[in-house]
């Protein structure tokens, strides 16, 4: 029998004991033969829908500059390449034959034919159109096809420079679609779609949630601190900043250059309310899991994974552990991957213990990608619970906990530059020469490479409302009325009035 589509399968970490059967046994060696042949656990490898892996594809995936990409653009890129695979395949063509018109009709099928009920804008092109680019340019340079589907054209860049870019990009990628919610219009979302209260501000007595204090808490993490999904959803708990009896509004703490988008370590600030969530996790949840698991025995069942023996360096930057072999392992902590810190341990108190900060029921790692379908129940549960009481029921995902923490950010810096110090006009500018403008430190907050992005992208609002002008306003109101300002005048930034159902609307 035969499959129905391209499927994406990833190298597991450790193979199974195999034997009893003949066939298993031949496969027995399955390990030895994926180093020798440089496939490292967690590299992605494709089957058609014949069930056959072409060693081509399988080269690109472990030996191209593919390997190098980030984990959370591997997965998109794989899973983007077997959606064009399928679709050439449903028209006899296999991946390495495909044309510029093949391409061409994929993405009206992609974009705009109304037999297509998941049709995608201009940005979610961009990006399958850049993960197959990266192929077909590889296979072109190896000689595996001769021209790539993927059609380039000549424009000029920003400072006179010509460049190539598919001639398939969009053009119509906007910024329409992101919301960005004020703190308050957050906190109505966290507190009934995380942490089970009704539209009144009470815990609904038919809540059972038994990971709100977990959710909750990696969520204000995002909201306060502008870290990406992957980057906070893989954090250890030797990462989490100590408080230490200190009292400040926000701490510091590093992410790993494997961990980020950019491929570069950079510091995060988290508030003192997020890290004491933080922490109350760890201190309850998180400690009641770890207990169970390791009474059932969990983790010592567990194959291939690192048992960190001591730290060493600054701030315990780096890490020893002894592999399979009995050989001592040094690592700085910023040069492992997602992968690599799910399979950290220490031996505590009743056993061994994750590092991993965020812990699924069962103990194990709650892995990044598994925070879409919690903020997808969250943002459902407040249309239920909300609908008929407030006009719009807010939802929130992760990427919408960065750009409101952008816009957060903007405005309090500016309301900090503007007015807690009382300057002059000619200090404030020396002041901004001396600290940078704070358009430069969101940016630099959010780990951008580019003030453009920051601008045009994640502060779309403020940039068309002029909200400079609001800030500088003599009568000059606080954040929160600044944020319900530029809420008033903008659709896409949601505040709590946004929800808020009219005399008119409740009358019968």
């Amino acid at each position: 029998m035969l499959g129905s589509a391209w499927r994406v399968h990833w190298v597991a970490g450790a193979v199974a004991t195999v034997g009893g059967h003949l066939l298993l046994e031949s496969w027995a060696d399955l390990e030895e033969r994926e180093q020798a042949s440089r496939v490292d656990p967690g590299d992605p490898f494709l089957t058609d829908p014949d069930y056959r892996v072409d060693a081509r594809l399988t080269r690109y995936f472990t030996r191209s500059s593919f390997a190098h990409l980030s984990s959370e653009t591997k997965r998109n890129y794989t899973k983007d390449c077997c959606l064009f695979f399928n679709f050439l395949w449903a028209r006899d063509k296999d991946w390495w034959q495909a044309e510029s018109e093949d391409l061409l009709d994929f993405e009206d099928w992609r974009r705009w034919s109304p037999r297509n009920p998941r049709r995608i804008g201009g940005a979610k092109w961009n990006r399958e159109l850049a993960a197959l680019r990266h192929l077909y340019a590889w296979a072109v340079r190896q000689r595996y096809v001769a021209v790539s589907p993927v059609t380039e054209r000549e424009v000029i860049g920003r400072h006179g420079e010509v460049i190539r870019v598919p001639a398939a990009r969009a053009k119509d990628v906007r910024s329409s679609n992101v919301k960005w919610l004020t703190p308050r219009a957050y906190r109505l979302w966290r507190d009934v779609g995380l942490r089970g209260y009704d539209a009144d501000g009470r815990r609904d007595q038919h809540w059972y949630g038994r990971n709100d204090d977990r959710n909750a808490a990696y969520s204000d993490l995002l909201f306060s601190s502008g870290v990406r999904r992957t980057e906070g959803g893989s954090l250890l708990t030797i990462e989490v900043p100590e408080r230490a009896g200190e009292n400040r509004r926000f701490y510091a703490g590093r992410l790993g250059r494997e961990v980020t988008k950019s491929r570069r370590e950079r510091t995060f600030y988290i508030s003192a309310e997020a890290l004491a969530a933080v922490e109350s996790y760890c201190l309850t949840t998180r400690r009641a899991v770890i207990r169970r698991a390791q009474a059932k025995r969990r983790y010592e069942q567990l194959d291939g994974i690192l048992v960190v023996t001591r730290q060493t360096g600054r701030q315990g930057s780096m890490l020893h552990w002894r592999d399979a072999a009995g050989r001592s392992v040094r690592r700085p902590l910023t040069s492992l991957d997602v992968s690599e810190r799910a399979l950290l341990f220490v031996e505590g108190p009743g056993g061994l213990e994750p590092l991993w900060l965020w812990l699924s029921e069962s103990g194990m790692p709650f892995l990044p990608h598994s925070w879409e379908a919690v903020y997808r129940a969250a943002s459902q549960r407040c249309q239920k619970v909300l609908a008929g009481k407030v006009a719009s029921p807010p939802f929130f995902t992760p990427h919408m906990a960065r750009h409101s923490f952008a816009l957060h950010m903007l405005v309090a810096l500016q309301h900090v530059h503007d007015r807690r110090f009382g300057l002059t006009p000619k200090e404030r500018r020396d002041f901004r020469l001396l600290y940078g403008d704070v358009w430069r430190m969101v940016k630099d907050l959010l780990g951008h490479q580019s003030e453009e992005t920051t601008r045009n992208i994640y502060l779309a609002p403020v940039a068309d409302l002029q909200v400079r002008s609001l800030l500088l306003d003599e009568s000059g109101p606080d954040t929160t009325d600044l944020l319900a300002a530029i809420a008033r005048m903008s659709e896409q930034v949601m505040d709590t009035d946004d929800f808020a159902v009219t005399a008119a609307e409740e009358a019968p």
